[in-house]
């Protein structure tokens, strides 16, 4: 934890090709987020075909178990995921109000996202939009936090040449 006591994580070489690698795989793990959900669409339609299923292309609707394994996989990495991107988004020089917003919504768009499943599968096909808007919002989010903790570790501190 010595690499935290300084509030500038910049000065700290081996602790910036951490986080740049880190911040890597977190983009790959991006990318294929939103590659998974291209099988679903970002359509009403397709995301309730693919939670209550069809009978007329032979889809079945998702099982309690299979939700269930996923939420439980998701629940863990995305708090893993969301605690180091929020908490070196706290190390950068943003706005006190803007990382309050983009830790709601990166939280709040995970949370929605998990459960949205649920939500279209037992309670109402209504809720596909909610599913749609959360991902879309978790999406932006992650990005935005990704591209804005690698700037910030890789530009140039005031007074360095």
């Amino acid at each position: 934890m010595k690499f935290f006591i300084s509030s500038d994580i910049r000065k700290n070489d081996l602790l910036k090709l951490i986080v740049l690698l880190t911040t890597i795989f977190f983009l790959f793990l991006w990318v294929t987020n939103l590659l998974l959900f291209l099988k679903i669409g970002f359509s009403y339609e397709g995301v309730v075909e693919y939670y209550r299923g069809s009978e007329e292309s032979f889809r079945p609707p998702r099982s309690y178990l299979g939700l269930l394994e996923e939420a439980h996989f998701h629940f863990f990495s995305m708090a893993i995921l969301l605690v180091t991107l929020n908490h070196l988004f706290l190390f950068t020089n943003r706005s006190s109000s803007e990382k309050f917003l983009v830790i709601i919504a990166s939280y709040g768009s995970a949370f929605l996202d998990i459960a949205g499943g649920w939500l279209v599968r037992y309670l109402s096909a209504g809720f596909a939009y909610v599913k749609i808007g959360s991902f879309l919002v978790l999406q932006i989010s992650l990005l935005y936090l990704i591209i804005i903790v690698t700037f910030y570790l890789y530009r140039k501190r005031r007074g360095d040449s």
